[in-house]
């Protein structure tokens, strides 16, 4: 079945039409789109999210307590969690909100935040010993982005060296899961660093255009389109993303991706 999947995502991405590396574009592809919100929306010039129908939320424990069921049913269709920050920080929230997606039946990953002032393969022991293999579970995601706030690390490297630790600690990961990471990542950071090269799906913030604009020529595979979203199950603001394609190619995405 797995094999089968990939085959069919990969044909699908070699079209550009969504999958495993993504697509540059999307058309209205159908399928029920989830009514989310925004406390602060905005005109979008050169293309929305809201025609993508699979759409799903990042949180970590700012999000607080989240009614998963509601969220759900509201139409997310994917979580990505944060568990570990550097190589000695896990977020506080991440086994609750682990095992309450796992109970709603919403598919999730958990995601670790890159810290520039330690190694690649340092940060992902560190992910390992928090996040478990567990079957179903989607891939790991790397969050790359440069952290101007960081008291701590003050450390901004050079794309070289960037690209070497980043590939240490994809490759950690790949060997431990058997899934290659996600990457997410931020204009700046993504235009600093030339990581456009790195063989991954990419999740891309972009919220104020669409990602073939901020990301000209760069497939992608997820798009975070917002901060500052309200969706049911959620108090407050909540990341919102869309998945490049219909909900078919979701689904042989899931199947080809999602932890044996």
């Amino acid at each position: 079945m797995r094999a089968a999947a990939l085959a069919a995502v990969t044909a699908l991405a070699a079209c550009g039409g969504g999958a495993i590396r993504g697509v540059t574009s999307a058309t209205h592809v159908g399928g029920a789109v989830p009514a989310f919100g925004d406390t602060a929306p905005h005109v979008w010039r050169h293309g929305h999210p809201y025609n993508l129908p699979v759409h799903g939320v990042d949180v970590s424990r700012y999000q607080g307590d989240v009614d998963w069921y509601s969220a759900r049913r509201a139409g997310v269709s994917f979580a990505f969690i944060k568990a570990t920050e550097g190589g000695d920080h896990s977020d506080p929230n991440f086994r609750r909100y682990w095992a309450e997606t796992r109970a709603a039946g919403i598919p999730r990953g958990a995601y670790h935040f890159y810290y520039f002032c330690r190694g690649g393969a340092e940060q992902a022991a560190w992910f390992i010993a928090n996040v478990p293999r567990e079957r179903g579970a989607l891939p790991p995601v790397l969050d790359l982005e440069w952290n101007h706030a960081s008291r701590n690390c003050r450390h901004k490297p050079s794309a070289a060296e960037v690209q070497r630790e980043v590939s240490a600690f994809i490759s950690v990961i790949t060997q431990y899961y058997g899934q290659r990471p996600i990457i997410y990542t931020t204009v700046d950071f993504y235009r600093d660093t030339n990581i456009r090269h790195l063989n991954a799906d990419f999740w891309l913030r972009s919220v104020a255009d669409h990602p073939r604009e901020t990301y000209p020529g760069q497939r992608w595979t997820f798009w975070q389109y917002t901060g500052t979203g309200t969706a049911p199950g959620f108090r407050g603001n909540v990341d919102l993303n869309a998945f490049a394609g219909n909900r078919a190619q979701w689904n042989m995405w899931l199947g080809a991706r999602m932890q044996r």
